[in-house]
Order: structure tokens, then sequence, then C-alpha cells
């Protein structure tokens, strides 16, 4: 028989203590570690995943063969219906992966699995399992949303076993969680959405995807900050880990990629929420660049690389005189700590100072742009703000600036000009090493090396 105990567990990294703790001495987080009644019953998920793989051929797992005898062929992989979808996936849905989606509530992490299995259903055997809604919850939303629900195969369960075992009866080519929080493992005595539950729900479902094959994509919760609820090992278990945004634009919806086995990271896939659900926007870069007819000072295009694709954004300045002893230094959608980088190469390789000036940076559209070509439109945009000089619309640049004032190149400079060109700009600023050789017909390069450049392209 199982024993009892009481253990201190750690709800950011899943670090075990026999007493609490004010700091977990594992992550360095503060009031992370709660008590937990645990059952020492072993392997408790691994259990429940291996009763349910019974008339799987192949299962057993055991045996140790040479690495060159292992079967190569490829299967081909799974179209969701949402081809942005499967650009965030790396190309589709692969059989036998474990996909995590998170994201806010409200973002519509339920609505978009609800309509790839609407899709899939179609060519395809799906299996929706729902623990946080009724069947009459998900068939209403299912109406609402125009899905034909005829070949839907759905059920309500909370339990990993209950799901393995239907699973197991059921074979489907892909298997829909939602969502592991309210999941839990017979054996364990914590309750629902701890860290032990957690963590052994998700152990379970991935061995019993990779046993059988079955596709697995498990819905996440999120805490105040934006990351996935639960134990770090949740996202280090999954094949991919993907993050449903909701932006400051509530019309839209951005599908993030953190980590993918089978395909590149940091792949977004934007999203158009209407009364009938979710759409995909082919062009994200014409919503991003819905610019006015007169541009103000301090407004500029850049392009931005996400994951195998580029964007074109508008970034935003505003330099303010500081009322007060110290300036402010806001940014939505960038890194401030890199912001404060470039406001010092500024001053001590341009002589630009705005020491006395309260700087705000904005993204606009809701966008996070974490690469570091936005070095110099950003600091474009802040030379355009103080001076009151707009940019001209026909204006776009991308490129890093380094500690030492130079210039750096980016990667995929070409394909990051070609794309501007085909939104219509004409007056592109690159780092040197980026520019073509050949010249661009109607198009005018201009190519900087230092940061003390780009204080002559608007005067």
């Amino acid at each position: 028989m199982a024993k009892v105990k009481s253990v201190y567990i750690c709800s950011s990294c899943g670090a075990k203590f026999l007493r609490w703790q004010g700091i977990c001495p594992e992550c360095g987080e503060a009031g992370t570690i709660t008590e937990t009644v645990e059952s020492t019953a072993p392997n408790a998920g691994a259990k429940a995943a291996s009763r349910a793989l019974t008339g799987f051929a192949g299962s057993s797992g055991s045996g140790i063969t040479n690495l060159s005898a292992v079967d190569l062929t490829s299967r081909p992989r799974l179209s969701s219906g949402f081809s942005e979808f499967d650009r965030v996936l790396g190309g589709g849905i692969v059989a036998g992966s474990v996909v995590l989606i998170g994201g806010n509530p409200g973002a519509g992490k339920s609505t978009l699995l609800l309509q790839t299995v609407g899709r899939l259903c179609q060519n395809h055997k799906v299996l929706y399992v729902t623990g946080e809604e009724s069947l009459q919850q998900v068939a209403l939303r299912a109406a609402r949303l125009q899905i034909q629900s005829n070949t839907i195969r759905i059920a309500a369960e909370t339990s990993i076993d209950a799901i393995c075992d239907m699973a197991s009866v059921e074979k489907p080519e892909v298997l829909i969680v939602d969502s592991i929080q309210v999941m839990h493992v017979s054996g364990i005595e914590s309750a629902p959405g701890s860290v032990s539950q957690v963590r052994e729900g998700a152990a379970a479902l991935t061995q019993f995807a990779k046993r059988t094959g079955i596709a697995v994509f498990m819905v996440g919760h999120v805490t105040k900050d934006g990351t996935l609820a639960g134990p770090k090992i949740l996202e280090h278990c999954v094949d991919c880990s993907v993050i449903l945004e909701a932006g400051t634009d509530m019309r839209y919806r951005t599908l993030r990629c953190q980590k993918n086995r089978f395909g590149a990271v940091n792949e977004i896939g934007v999203f158009a929420m209407t009364d009938v659900g979710l759409k995909e926007v082919k062009n994200p870069s014409a919503i991003f660049l819905n610019r006015q007819e007169s541009v103000a000072p301090g407004s500029l295009a850049m392009v931005t690389w996400e994951g195998t694709r580029p964007l074109l954004v508008e970034l935003q300045a505003l330099c303010d005189i500081c009322l007060y002893s110290n300036p402010r230094r806001l940014t939505l959608g960038t890194d401030s700590n890199r912001l404060s980088m470039l406001l010092s190469v500024l001053h001590r390789h341009a002589d630009f100072s705005l020491s006395d000036q309260d700087v705000f940076v904005n993204i606009v559209g809701g966008v996070k742009v974490e690469d570091t070509s936005a070095d110099v439109p950003l600091a474009l945009a802040l030379l355009s703000s103080f001076n009151n000089r707009p940019i001209d619309k026909g204006t776009i640049a991308f490129g890093e600036i380094g500690l030492t004032g130079e210039i750096r190149p980016v990667p995929y400079g070409q394909e990051r000009i070609s794309e501007a060109v085909k939104q219509g700009f004409v007056r592109i600023v690159v780092p040197y090493d980026n520019a073509p050789r050949k010249k661009v017909q109607g198009v005018e390069i201009i190519p900087v090396k230092r940061v003390s450049d780009l204080l002559s392209i608007n005067n």
C-alpha cells in the first residue's frame, strides 16, 4: 500500500524539499515553495500509460538495438488545416509528437484546437478530451464556429488513466487534452494542478504518444507574468511548445513557437479573431504597417526576422523633456535593457545625448521584437523624434549596433531587402556588409558603417 507524506515543492522548477523555505535554492524564485501531500507509489504516470498500450504493435519500448537498425522511413506530416499553424509546428503535425499550447485566458486556445479538430476529422481520426468544459459547452462553441461536428469524437474526462484507455480503444491519429492542469493520475494524492500531478500527467501522455505514434496536444495555463504554469519539466518533456498571445489590439492573435524539435524556433503565425473563430492572416506585414499618409516624427518601418520569414512592423519613439530628476525609459514590444545600451552608444560614439529626455518606444500592433536588427531603426526613430523631423514614408531600415559604434550585418539581409521592395519601400537603410552587390531597380540602398553615419540620413 502506498504511503502518504508531506513534501515542499517549488512550483517554478519542481524541486522538492523536506521543509519550507522562502527562496528556492534551485531557481532563486521567492514564494514559490508550497506544501504538497504526495504518495510514495513510484511511477504512477508511467503505469497509467503502460496499462493502455495493449493492442499497439511495438509498444514494449524495451530492448537494445543498433542505431543503424532503426527504421528511418518518415511518415508524412498531418496538415492542421491552418497554414499558419503548420508553419509554427515546422510544416505540420508529426506522428507521436507532443505539443504544448499555452496562453492567457480568452486568448483562443480551445477555439483554435476545436477548429483544427473540425478540419482534421474530415480525413483523419481525432479524439478531443475536455476536462474544463462540459460536452454541451463544447457543442455550443462548435455550433457558433459553424464546425461540422458529425465526425468529431469527444469525451469529458479528467483521469489520465481513463484517457489513455479510451485512446487505446479509439486509436486516433491525434489526441487533444484540454487542459493538463485539470488532469490527475491515480496513485498521487495531491490535487489536480499541483506540481506532482502536472509532472506525472505530462510524463504519462508523452510516454503514451512515443510508444503508440499518436500525436498529442496539451493545453497549458500560464501564470500572471505570461510563463507556462507548472514545473519546468513540463516544457522539457514535450517536443513543441507554443504560446498564443493576444496583443493590445484584441482582433489579432500571435502564435509563437518557443521550442520545436521538428522545426525552427521563434516562428510565428498570425490569426484574426472573428465572430466565427480564428482566421489566418496571410500577409502579417500589411496589418502591422497600416501607417497614416502623413508620417509623424519618431515613426519608422523596420524589417525583423521571425522564424523562417521576414516581418515588416512599425516602430515608434518619443523623446520629451524630463520634468523630474530621473528620466523615464519605457518600452513596449522590445527589450528595455537594449534601449539603455543603445542610448549609451549614441552618446559615446555619435555625441547624441538624451540624458535630460524621457524616452518611450512602442512596436505598433502589439508585436514583440527580439531581433537585434531593430537597433538601427530605433536609433533613427530617436533622432527623428528629438529633432522633430519626420522620416519619409518610403524609408525602411534594419541593422545591429555594436558597443563600439559599428553597424553590424544581420542574417538574411537579401531576403529582408526583397520583402521591403515587395511592400513598396524605395529607400532602405542597411548595414554596409548587407548591401547588395547589384543595384536594385527603383530603390535607393543606403549602406552605413558607423552609428555616426545615421545622423546625416534624415538631415
